[in-house]
């Protein structure tokens, strides 16, 4: 219940739910298995599906995949999700071991900070998503993988940075979200799943992180989309800063 709540608040929040889950486990001597985290993963992207429903049945019911809009939005997520895929697959094994390094989180929430912050001095310039600008973004979700950057943040931010309308880089970031957690979670599951029972994690225990995981990073989604629209999002940045130097200053005077 902890680690699912702890997931639905920072899922969502630009402050990395990857980072704050890796640093509870590290200080309260909890060792699920990988399964165990992309399924909270699942439970926050079943939010995803329930908050942009009507976003998505009006995208299905327009039944011409040729209409430009919808081909070109189409191959914009394809593009953000080639970069992260790339990533993941080579560079999963390093991350992996970054779950386990206090100063790597510390260090990477301290640059989520910063990333948040100068997201509020950049020029406005409304401009709609290119093919470019969505392959970047997709680079973004793929480092997010490191434990500390927020993948929201990350994406959201380098998207506000490229001149992208606030609207837009919210709804996009979501959009490369679900192919990436679906992947994950199948690659996942096919290597860790005679481990869902180890370390005194059961499918009860897995059911129930899940489950307060939805419900709360529901709630915490419905925040974000109030505070980018309010511009406030790099406030966002004076939290992830104090958890990175709070953690920082435990591993060298602690």
């Amino acid at each position: 219940m902890l680690l699912g709540f702890v997931q639905g608040v920072t899922e969502w929040l630009p402050i990395s739910s990857s980072g704050h889950l890796a640093l509870v486990q590290m200080f309260l001597g909890l060792k699920p298995p990988l399964f165990f985290d992309v399924m909270l993963h699942f439970g926050t992207l079943l939010v995803v599906l329930v908050f942009f429903r009507r976003n998505i049945i009006n995208f299905v019911k327009k039944r011409d995949f040729k209409n430009d809009q919808k081909g070109s939005f189409l191959i914009k997520v394809f593009l953000g999700v080639i970069p992260t895929a790339i990533i993941g697959v080579f560079f999963s094994e390093i991350f992996e071991s970054f779950f386990n390094n206090v100063f790597v989180v510390s260090v990477a929430l301290l640059f989520t900070g910063f990333m948040l912050f100068i997201s509020k001095y950049i020029r406005r310039e409304n401009k709609e998503l290119g093919f470019f600008q969505a392959f970047l973004v997709g680079i973004a979700q793929g480092v997010a993988i490191i434990p500390g950057i927020s993948r929201s943040g990350f994406t959201i931010a380098v998207g506000l940075l490229l001149g992208v309308k606030r609207e837009e880089a919210f709804k996009f970031s979501f959009a490369i979200f679900v192919p990436a957690v679906l992947g994950a979670l199948v690659k996942t599951f096919i290597q860790d799943f005679e481990m869902t029972g180890a370390f005194g994690t059961s499918w009860l225990d897995i059911l129930t992180g899940t489950t307060v995981a939805t419900i709360i990073g529901y709630l915490s989604l419905k925040l974000l989309a109030k505070v980018l629209a309010e511009n406030h999002f790099h406030l966002f940045a004076y939290y992830c800063w104090t958890i990175g130097l709070l953690t920082l200053s435990a591993v060298f005077f602690v």
